[in-house]
């Protein structure tokens, strides 16, 4: 018989409750060690230390908060909008490699609908790829905001070692912020891959990120 109780709101979320809670501890523990290595960094040039609040301004927390999590986003955006077009045979994280799928289907309106569905026109083409638009967005946004704190931290260290400083416009061809991103975003890229390789061969029961656990390898889709 099927259990009608109503769920908690804790039971409801307890997926994206777990990971912002996960999220804000390591924050808090990036924080904490990163204010340690910066006042480190600021005693070898005999400067003063600096508190919390200081420290959130700096470009080394900056820097350090959003090249991480510019690559996040971008390959969250990517994977979602490769998957439309893209396959890969045996793997979870792909459509079935012939035919259509739910998610390929045009929507319709009903009484449970979002509100773009029922609005349509341009409000809702834009609502088709909201998703993935919104991730671009967020990709963007934390770009601009790693080159900021980027080029805050190299002229806050050029400054304390008598060197000149760079405008935002050079700084976009010094190398040290393409190195940033670049390291992040390789990492980011393999383990897509790896989450869409090994979902071919390897399974995690009560999962929907995999395969039924008696699921032939050859079988595309969860």
């Amino acid at each position: 018989m099927i259990n009608k109780r109503k769920k908690s709101f804790l039971y409801n979320n307890s997926l994206s409750i777990t990971f912002l809670v996960l999220a804000v501890i390591t924050i808090g523990g990036q924080v904490l060690t990163g204010l340690h290595q910066y006042n480190y960094f600021l005693s070898e040039h005999h400067q003063n230390p600096i508190g919390i609040l200081q420290y959130l301004k700096s470009g080394h927390f900056i820097e350090a908060t959003f090249e991480n999590w510019e690559s996040e986003f971008l390959q969250m955006a990517l994977f979602i909008w490769l998957t439309v077009f893209l396959r890969q045979k045996g793997s979870s994280e792909s459509k079935q490699l012939s035919g259509k799928e739910d998610v390929d289907r045009q929507p319709e309106k009903h009484p449970d609908t979002p509100w773009p569905v029922r609005k349509g026109g341009i409000i809702l083409s834009v609502y088709k790829h909201s998703l993935s638009l919104s991730l671009l967005l967020l990709f963007i946004a934390s770009f601009l905001l790693h080159w900021y704190g980027s080029n805050k931290d190299f002229n806050e260290q050029q400054i304390l070692e008598g060197k000149s400083t760079e405008t935002m416009i050079t700084y976009v061809s010094n190398s040290r912020l393409w190195f940033e991103s670049f390291q992040n975003w390789q990492s980011e890229f393999l383990s897509v891959f790896a989450i869409i390789f090994l979902s071919i061969y390897l399974r995690e029961f009560g999962s929907p990120q995999s395969k039924p656990v008696d699921a032939p390898h050859s079988e595309t889709g969860e």
